[in-house]
């Protein structure tokens, strides 16, 4: 078993240039949550966000179609962005396989080496946890 390795600041920052399209996981409707608000900053900084979350498929949150899954999303993601506990990231990660997503980025405080290891063992070595998209945008 590997631990999760972070990739540096160089290699995030090379990450967030060349991607388009974040798909985040878990995105809250609640403009008070952390979800939300960070959502808002990635949008603002020309990122085409795609709203994550079963409990709100067939709505809109920041004006985007909400998808219940990472599988079932139609378009190309570069990024999938994860707020959710880090006990829920092997599961995560394995909906994340099912897509051809070439990053997954689990948010500050958010880590799991077993979720690591599913992504490593099956060729995804653009893996980052516990670092906030919005702050590394901002650096």
């Amino acid at each position: 078993m590997m631990a999760y390795k972070d990739l540096g600041d160089k290699k995030v920052k090379e990450i967030l240039n060349n991607a388009h399209t974040v798909a985040i996981v878990g995105l809250s409707d609640n403009p008070e949550k952390t979800s939300y608000r960070v959502a808002e900053v990635v949008q603002a900084a020309g990122y085409k966000i795609i709203p994550v979350n079963p409990m709100k498929e067939g709505k809109t949150i920041l004006g985007e179609k909400v998808y219940p899954s990472i599988e079932s999303v139609d378009e190309k993601i570069d990024i999938v962005d994860v707020f959710r506990p880090s006990a829920a990231l092997v599961d995560v990660a394995k909906d994340f396989l099912k897509s051809d997503a070439p990053v997954f980025w689990a948010q500050l405080g958010i880590e799991n080496d077993e979720a690591a290891d599913l992504l490593y063992d099956n060729g995804i070595t653009d893996v980052i946890m516990n670092r906030c998209i919005k702050i590394e945008l901002q650096k």
